[in-house]
């Protein structure tokens, strides 16, 4: 497939290593902003009112994090079904999505909180991956007339539900978090409290298109076409964006508006809904990801091959990186003056806790501690991504980080 394969047996596609790398890096700056950031204790960093440039950037840039990995999730699924058959990729994404949803219920919701009495289960993004996953394993068997459409109609037509509300501490307003209204106040069953933050309904629209758009990278598909179609589709995608959101006519229930001057105006016209993700969200994440894809296909530099590193074990990242934040989070809280338990046991999504009002850092110290992660987690990556690539034809479970 030319440049944009590694060399060996593994024919890694190394562009894709090295979009998600950087998904993943700038993913931990957003949740070391929630643990560091001042402002975060007492605003919404898209509040307009509230907002400065360098915030509303911090975590505006962050939006483009989930969508492109669920994406590349479904590419990556294409191409393992390419390699060993449906069978064998239907069985993996059934596994791994069981194993996704553990992970999140009782691995990282400890990583959020270090709370081991569990008064809440945060189910986020890895539980969206999870879901997406065995759903999926079953979808894959469909014909592509179908599954193509069907991935589209989720994206494209889930904001028809938006006025769609199912209230209380019911089975049926589980089930609606679930699949499409956000519940973060968490519902309440005896000693159990799910906050779900990711219903799954556009996430599976996602992992689906990126599924069909995996043909793309068939060993029979000239990397020229491969990258004039993702040109096309990113563009596409852009445009659209731009006229829907325009308009106000469909695709996110907050409108944009002119506000008092053009910074914030602008800031109007690109803050769109993440939860659930409208379908404005994804054509303007999914666009510049296309575009990112069509044009990264070049042999790497010392600098790309360092970042597709975080890309080849981003599981093994993910599970690294929140416990370190929250730890470094822990001792900047008692070297401030606050008591440990502000930032641990926690209840709710740190951010939320009342007690840590008052505590946090400027921006700059935001951006000096996510430097010193990534900084720290680099050579761990690094060991288990040879680790990996050493191993994975005889330990399976390799495969699953």
């Amino acid at each position: 497939m030319g440049a944009s394969l590694t060399a060996g047996k593994s024919r890694r596609i190394e562009s894709i290593d090295l979009l998600r790398g950087i998904i993943m890096i700038i993913m931990s700056l957003d949740h070391v902003r929630d643990y560091f950031h001042a402002f975060s204790y007492l605003h919404d960093p898209t509040d307009l009112p509230h907002t400065t440039a360098p915030i509303f950037l911090t975590r505006w840039i962050t939006h483009y994090c989930a969508p492109t990995f669920m994406l590349l999730a479904g590419i990556s699924a294409c191409l393992y079904g390419g390699k060993n058959g449906k069978k064998a990729l239907s069985y993996f994404l059934l596994t791994r999505g069981l194993w996704l949803v553990i992970v999140e219920l009782f691995i990282i919701t400890l990583a959020w909180t270090f709370n081991p009495h569990y008064p809440a289960f945060i189910m986020q993004v890895i539980w969206a991956f999870g879901i997406s996953m065995i759903t999926l394993s079953l979808l894959i068997h469909l014909p592509r007339k179908i599954l193509l459409p069907l991935g589209i109609l989720l994206v494209a037509a889930h904001n028809l539900l938006d006025n769609v509300h199912v209230t209380g501490n019911t089975l049926a307003a589980f089930g609606w978090s679930v699949l499409h209204e956000p519940n973060f106040g968490g519902l309440h069953f005896g000693p159990f409290n799910p906050i779900i933050g990711y219903p799954v309904m556009p996430w599976l629209g996602i992992i689906t298109l990126g599924y069909c758009l995996g043909s793309l990278y068939a060993p029979d598909v000239a990397p020229e076409k491969r990258q004039q179609s993702l040109r096309n589709l990113g563009i596409a995608s852009i445009v659209l964006f731009i006229v829907l959101r325009w308009t106000n006519l469909y695709g996110d229930h907050a409108p944009w508006a002119v506000q008092e001057n053009w910074m914030l105006t602008l800031f109007s016209f690109v803050n769109v809904t993440k939860y659930p993700p409208s379908l404005l969200f994804v054509l303007m994440t999914m666009g510049p990801a296309l575009l990112f894809l069509a044009y990264a296909e070049r042999p790497l530099n010392k600098v790309t091959a360092a970042l597709t590193v975080f890309g080849r074990v981003p599981m093994f990242f993910y599970l690294l990186h929140i416990p370190l934040i929250h730890g470094m989070a822990v001792v900047a809280a008692v070297l401030t003056g606050h008591p440990a338990s502000d930032m641990v046991n926690l209840t709710t999504w740190v951010t939320s806790n009342e007690k840590l009002q008052g505590y946090g850092f400027s921006l700059p110290v935001v951006y000096l501690v996510w430097v010193v992660v990534i900084a720290l987690l680099y050579p761990l990556c690094l060991r288990f991504s040879k680790y990996k690539q050493a191993n994975q034809a005889t330990k399976k479970w390799l495969s699953y980080f």
